[in-house]
This record gives C-alpha cells, structure tokens and sequence, in this order.
C-alpha cells in the first residue's frame, strides 16, 4: 500500500516514519499508521527515494510522525553461500531530524 507526501502531511496519527537503507546510498522511506504499513510516494505515484540520509528526511520532513527509525536488511548470509536465518538480520535504529539540510 502507499500514500503521497502530500496526504500524510496532513494525517496527525502516524506512529513511525521508517527510513529504510537498501544500499550503500539509496534510501527510501515508509511510515506505521495503527498497525499498517504505507510506502511514500511522491504526487504522481513514484516511491520517495534519496541517496543521502539528509535528503530523505528533507523530502519527509512535513510527515508529522511520533518517532523516526532507520532500518536494514542484509542478504549478506545469502550473498556468501551461509544458511538463511530463521527470523532474518533487520536491523532498526531510532534516530531523530536534527534539520542539517
């Protein structure tokens, strides 16, 4: 599911806006309302995305939500031939927008 900038700048509820780190650079984001989760597009449907930090949280920085997080999922164990693990490797750190951009 997704919702656009433009509407959640106006929702008042959302729990957590979810910075999800897919690459070395590429960041893109999603946000927690109750117990769903919404992918952020931008007004034409394309999913927000950024190649710093910074610029995600400059491009989210109307979405009103009560905490922010980072979160990574490796495919390392995959990458190198180890086993899968049973409950995966993500990894969620909660950080703040200190406004830098």
């Amino acid at each position: 599911m997704k919702k656009t900038l433009s509407t959640l700048a106006k929702v008042r509820d959302i729990d957590t806006l979810v910075i999800h780190s897919l690459d070395l650079c590429l960041y893109q984001a999603s946000v927690v309302i109750g117990d769903k989760e919404f992918m952020v597009t931008d007004d034409i449907g394309n999913l927000v995305r950024a190649h710093s930090l910074l610029e995600i949280q400059k491009q989210c920085q109307n979405i009103n939500a009560n905490t922010q997080i980072m979160r990574q999922e490796s495919a390392y164990d995959e990458m190198v031939g180890g086993p899968s693990k049973g409950k995966g490797n993500r990894l969620e750190v909660q950080i703040s927008d200190n406004k830098l951009y």
